[in-house]
């Protein structure tokens, strides 16, 4: 090779971080997100929150979805994150893959009536497989980007040999020095958690990417080998003999006893009322860094103790803690905060890299007069994915709060307006070439869209900050203070690219009044002025 080992690594970080930028700052941000999933849909669907600690019983929610889904259900349990019943089963005709949900009033069983809604798990879901492509392509998709973020890691490090002394070292208003600063801080300020994170992420989908061991050792039967490995039996047949279902809380109870005292997150009842039903109480997120499968089974009639399912096996055991790092959902409040951080200079990392290609794309095209064609769409893209994804992000919490409660198909409408604000922010970016005016006015829509949003709250939902501050609410003030500070903070960026802008205005004035300016007119740090 003609150049050395070092520059092989720069080439391979900067080509490997620039192809799949823009959907890894996409998934950075939404992932983001996604640590507070269920406080965001508490606060999409606030008319339905319920103040206060769970109800100690699941008992009116069970009976209730007995006589709802007779052929089985799952319920998720009330918890220290979320205050009502979610529950799910599968049933002819119905929507979205077969399947029915409820929400459940802890306290009563009712239904209860809130807007329909994505809520966080659009957030989640478009993190992952991107939302509106086919599941297994938008996965696929994901897993490409990630696999490509992993080399931009090892590459970045490798390549920058100071990389921890250039941590400490900021010099703003440089041109592209700057920025070399700021993804170098962005980047080792939370570097552990990027490596984790990415790699967490491929461990989550390795039976998509790698399927060969399971296909030689499983021929034709993914069921039997996810059932063999993750501790799953498979679902028995009804009886036909009708036999009432024994009350869920002494079950509960004695789960938790085996457990050593952990909560039990979730309830999975198959053929309540007959003869053959089962109980099966999965153990909750809470005290443990895994996510793998442990459960108690019942018999449902009986209340008699069958088996406790689990994964067992070390690489089972190393799976469920890959998982369970990935997903946060063992932290604490303190420790998500720390995950929240750390993700968002993830995608702080993966916007400055972009932004740091073209600023030096631009310098090179500045010198040679002309600007290419792939320039200007890293330009467009940069952005219409950096400046314009948020904007649609807060327009979708917007919109939750400005569509008619009764609409129909209200959830859809949420996510299309969504996609629509993103593709108009991309039309709006093209028409200003990706230009530092595009960058301010886009910048500046998403720190009003996100500073109004407390006071879009207040108008419209009892549960605004007036309310959930005195009354110590954090699941819901927590997002309105959230989107607020990001808000001002991208509302604040708009402002001192504004008065860049208008820096060679006022050097003009000062040039007609006699003083010679420091730089020339038509260029600042080695950029071309717009």
């Amino acid at each position: 090779m003609k150049t050395g080992f070092r520059q092989s690594m720069a080439w391979l970080h900067t080509w490997s971080g620039l192809l799949a930028g823009w959907i890894l700052f996409a998934v950075f941000l939404t992932g983001t997100a996604s640590y507070f999933r269920p406080e965001i849909t508490a606060w999409m669907r606030s008319e339905a929150y319920r103040a206060g600690p769970p109800t100690p019983s699941a008992q009116p929610m069970v009976d209730a979805l007995a006589r709802m889904a007779p052929g089985g259900f799952t319920l998720l349990l009330p918890d220290g994150r979320e205050t009502l019943g979610n529950a799910y089963w599968r049933e002819s005709g119905a929507g979205r893959r077969g399947f029915r949900e409820a929400i459940l009033d802890p306290a009563t069983g009712e239904l209860v009536a809130g807007r329909e809604t994505r809520g966080g798990e659009f957030f989640f879901r478009l993190h992952f497989q991107l939302h509106y492509m086919s599941p297994l392509w938008g996965r696929w998709i994901v897993s490409f980007c990630a696999m490509m973020m992993l080399v931009a890691i090892i590459s970045g490090i490798v390549t920058h040999k100071r990389i921890f002394a250039d941590f400490f070292t900021f010099r703003p208003r440089k041109g592209q020095r700057s920025w070399i600063d700021a993804h170098a801080a962005v980047a080792t300020l939370a570097l552990p958690y990027h490596a984790m994170i990415t790699f967490t992420g491929l461990v989550t989908l390795m039976l998509m990417l790698m399927p060969w061991g399971m296909q030689v050792a499983y021929p034709g039967d993914p069921r039997g080998f996810s059932n063999e490995v993750f501790g799953r039996a498979a679902a028995g047949r009804p009886s036909g003999r009708p036999a009432p279902l024994v009350p869920v809380d002494p079950l509960l109870a004695e789960a938790s006893r085996i457990w050593g005292g952990a909560p039990a997150g979730r309830i999975a009842v198959s053929h309540p009322g007959d003869a053959a039903a089962r109980v099966e109480v999965l153990r909750g997120p809470e005290g443990r860094l895994s996510n793998q499968r442990d459960a108690v089974i019942f018999d449902g009639v009986t209340g008699a103790l069958i088996a406790r399912e689990g994964m067992t096996s070390g690489a089972a055991a190393t799976h469920g803690t890959m998982y369970g790092l990935h997903l946060g959902r063992f932290a604490g409040p303190v420790l998500r905060a720390l995950f929240f951080l750390s993700a968002l200079a993830g995608t702080a990392m993966v916007g400055t890299g972009l932004v740091l290609w073209a600023v030096k794309e631009r310098q090179a095209a500045a010198k040679a007069g002309r600007i290419g064609f792939g320039l200007g769409l890293v330009e467009v893209l940069n952005l219409a994915t950096i400046a314009g994804l948020p904007a649609a992000m807060a327009a979708f919490l917007c919109l939750n709060r400005l569509l008619p409660a009764g609409l129909a198909g209200r959830a859809d409408w949420e996510v299309n307006g969504f996609f629509m604000v993103w593709g108009t922010l991309l039309l709006h970016a093209a028409l200003r070439l990706g230009g530092r005016r595009g960058w301010v006015e886009q910048f500046a829509l998403a720190g009003l869209l996100g500073l109004g949003l407390p006071v879009l709250n207040a108008l419209t939902s009892p549960w605004h900050l007036g309310v959930t501050l005195p009354a110590g609410e954090w699941r819901l003030a927590g997002l309105d203070l959230i989107v607020a500070a990001l808000g001002a903070l991208l509302g604040g960026a708009a402002i001192l690219l504004a008065r860049r802008q208008d820096l060679p205005a006022r050097k003009v004035r000062k040039m007609a009044h006699g003083a010679a300016p420091a730089v020339p007119p038509t260029m600042r740090h080695g950029q071309a002025a717009e």
